[in-house]
């Protein structure tokens, strides 16, 4: 699920898009709270980025554009850099 969230924000072909949970939830079959822990955690680890913190909208970081496109290697998350 992590990565599908990165790439729904990454929109592949077109602009990336800032969205909440319940948007990304309403677009898959994940649940929003499912969507909103999984979100949490890429935050934590530095992929995605508060759009704007007051209502939960999240935007794809720069550390996130950089593990899509292959450049940051998954050991380097898994070790907490």
């Amino acid at each position: 699920m992590d990565h599908e969230i990165l790439r729904i924000l990454w929109n592949p072909g077109g602009e990336e898009y800032v969205l909440t949970p319940r948007l990304v939830a309403e677009n898959t079959s994940w649940s929003w709270t499912a969507v909103r822990q999984h979100l949490l955690t890429l935050r934590d680890h530095g992929l995605v980025e508060y759009y704007d913190e007051d209502v939960g909208i999240y935007q794809l970081s720069d550390r996130g554009r950089a593990w899509l496109n292959g450049d940051l290697d998954t050991e380097d998350l898994e070790d907490g850099d």
